[in-house]
């Protein structure tokens, strides 16, 4: 079997994919799909969920662990669509269809690079993972799978990057905070208005940066995205309840920023989970440096992934481009994935790391 065989079967399998709805929890029909295609080439494969991996047959537990990761998950469809979302529809070289891009194209290529590495022995174990609830980073995706599987010495997750990779990645952590007033008549000026009291936060927020910054993924971002206040127009509102959605870089974890927060606003914060932080991998590593020497440019992301739950050293990098993810009439070049699957293996076959 050569490569053009596993990129025909790749294409199919995309195609199929897009037919089943799998919106984040609800992938049980896309899962089975993929498992079943996974054992019709004989791999032995372990579920938990709708999380599908297999594990490279020589495993060796004296070898590192290279860890292929993509996920079957979608988003629901935006409005806008002019082709069916849930059709593979097939024009000028493109396959339209929701998840095409994000995350299908990724998932099929790897899966043919996993079926073409391990035709020959390597210099490291290989793990491919089929991962759910991506997009809503869900503890019933690759967080729940990530203890059950031989320790990692590097990970490769598969998102649209227009195949250059990305060894920076922002993080994520989503504050709920509430300000606090006392209510009263609004004719008669009385109490203490909520609403002034969240402006001068928000103002602080709006104003402030933090010193450490990237060079590749540049400065934390904080940006107030929701609020709510008042109950009536004739009534000073006593809370003003607001979203803070913050991005953090390599120099600060999510715990380290919600603690500046804490020293310099006065609402009530409350954070929704710390666990979502920002990473970054050196630029000498081996796979980083093979895919500098093919002309790949390494970047940074402002996109989150499944990459901030991994704690090994790791990259995302895969066929499309992050700027048609979440978008209607989404689409795939089926040049992308002809051109990812060789390049994959290219760049891991014979790959050495410790």
């Amino acid at each position: 079997m050569d490569n053009a065989f596993y990129i025909a079967d790749a294409i199919s399998l995309l195609k199929t994919m897009i037919s089943i709805p799998s919106i984040s929890k609800e992938e049980e029909q896309v899962a089975d799909l993929i498992q079943r295609t996974m054992e019709s080439y004989g791999l032995t494969t372990y579920r938990l969920g709708n999380n599908l991996w297999t594990i490279s047959t020589d495993f060796d537990e004296n070898k590192p662990t290279v860890l292929l990761n993509s996920h079957m998950d979608t988003v629901k469809p935006v409005s806008g669509w002019n082709k069916q979302p849930y059709t593979a529809h097939l024009q000028d070289g493109r396959i339209y269809g929701l998840g095409s891009n994000d995350a299908g194209a990724s998932l099929v290529s790897l899966l043919a690079t996993f079926l073409h590495l391990t035709r020959k022995q390597q210099t490291y174990n290989l793990i491919f993972l089929a991962s759910c609830e991506e997009e809503i980073s869900g503890h019933n995706g690759i967080e729940a799978v990530l203890p059950k599987l031989p320790a990692l010495t590097f990970a490769l997750v598969g998102e649209p990057t227009q195949m250059h990779p990305a060894i920076a990645e922002k993080g994520l952590m989503v504050v709920d905070a509430e300000a606090t007033g006392i209510s009263g008549h609004a004719a008669r000026e009385e109490g203490i208005n909520a609403i002034y009291n969240a402006i001068r936060d928000i103002t602080w927020i709006q104003n402030h940066t933090l010193n450490k910054q990237s060079d590749l993924i540049g400065p934390v971002r904080m940006s107030v995205t929701q609020i709510e206040a008042g109950s009536q127009h004739n009534v000073i509102p006593d809370t003003c309840k607001y979203v803070i959605d913050v991005r953090s870089n390599e120099f600060y974890s999510n715990q380290e920023i919600f603690n500046i927060l804490e020293e310099n606003l006065q609402s009530k914060l409350q954070a929704r989970s710390f666990r979502l932080n920002s990473s970054k991998m050196s630029p000498t590593h081996p796979f980083v440096q093979k895919c500098l020497a093919i002309g790949r440019k390494p970047f940074g992301s402002p996109t989150l992934s499944d990459q901030a739950l991994i704690q090994c050293p790791s990259l995302k990098m895969g066929p499309g481009d992050s700027a048609r993810s979440h978008t209607a009439d989404e689409y795939i070049c089926i040049q992308e994935i002809e051109e990812a699957i060789p390049m994959y293996c290219e760049l891991l076959d014979g790959l050495e790391i410790e």
